[in-house]
């Protein structure tokens, strides 16, 4: 048992968990309260059998969805953990952006409980975890890289290998928030490249790809190109949230 979770139980009592999307108290502070996990969207099936993309009104199985017919990508499949909605962008935006890194935990835990339906085998020390990097200047202005504390929390459960390190941004780019898909493209052309030190481990390497958010794909499609490159024989993209605003239910916030 680590420290943490030794002194677990006295932090509750001094400082009475809630739930880090509405507030409402809760049991653990390693869980959100019943409306909120209810308010998560995960996604299910019938789905691409490429890229995860949920189908709306189809039964059948075995179907790819029309981007990856028009452009197969190069990636081995996406696990989500949830879909973006106004229940997983607090958690989101909470890990990221307000610094509460203690979400880490909870968030590695909904994407390990998807990766069987892309990696049936089982992530194991066999693969290799690589978080999506941040500019040095990014991240020396945040404090942390979300995406490579995510991926200590699945290697500690999987005992994958982590390799916070595999993947460099060689240069900073604007805020992809609010671009088409294009654009994105666009600013991400040579800003993400391989560690020399790090490429001879990484060929012929089964890679998982781990980020906060994938939203258009751009980001993480330049890391797979990357990877792939170096002569990584797998790349898996898992994340805490994927933006398929179409995929979404119609259904209302339950913490708002």
């Amino acid at each position: 048992m680590r420290p943490a979770e030794a002194l677990a139980p006295l932090i509750d009592l001094v400082f009475p968990p809630r739930c880090p999307v509405c507030g409402e108290a809760v049991a653990g502070s390693a869980g959100l309260c019943p409306r909120c996990w209810q308010g998560l969207v995960i996604p299910g099936a019938p789905a691409c059998v490429t890229c995860g993309r949920p189908f709306q009104g189809v039964s059948a199985t075995g179907l790819r969805c029309a981007p990856c017919l028009a452009d197969p990508p190069r990636h081995d499949g996406i696990v989500a953990a949830t879909l973006y909605n106004a229940v997983s962008r607090r958690l989101i935006v909470g890990f990221k952006h307000h610094g509460r890194i203690g979400l880490a935990p909870l968030l590695a835990r909904l994407i390990l409980a998807r990766l069987p339906g892309v990696i049936p085998e089982g992530l194991d020390e066999s693969w290799l975890i690589v978080p999506v990097p941040l500019h040095r200047w990014r991240l020396w202005r945040r404090g942390f890289n979300q995406s490579v504390l995510l991926g200590r929390e699945i290697a500690r459960a999987s005992g994958a290998g982590l390799v916070v390190d595999g993947l460099l941004r060689r240069k900073a780019t604007v805020s992809l928030g609010g671009l088409g898909v294009a654009a994105r493209a666009r600013a991400l052309v040579g800003a993400i490249a391989i560690n020399p030190r790090r490429k001879a481990r990484l060929a012929g390497a089964r890679v998982l790809l781990v980020d906060d958010v994938v939203t258009s794909g751009a980001t993480s499609g330049a890391c797979v190109s990357a990877l792939r490159r170096a002569g990584a024989a797998k790349v898996v993209i898992a994340c805490a949230a994927r933006v398929l605003d179409e995929a979404l239910p119609e259904n209302r916030d339950p913490a708002g």
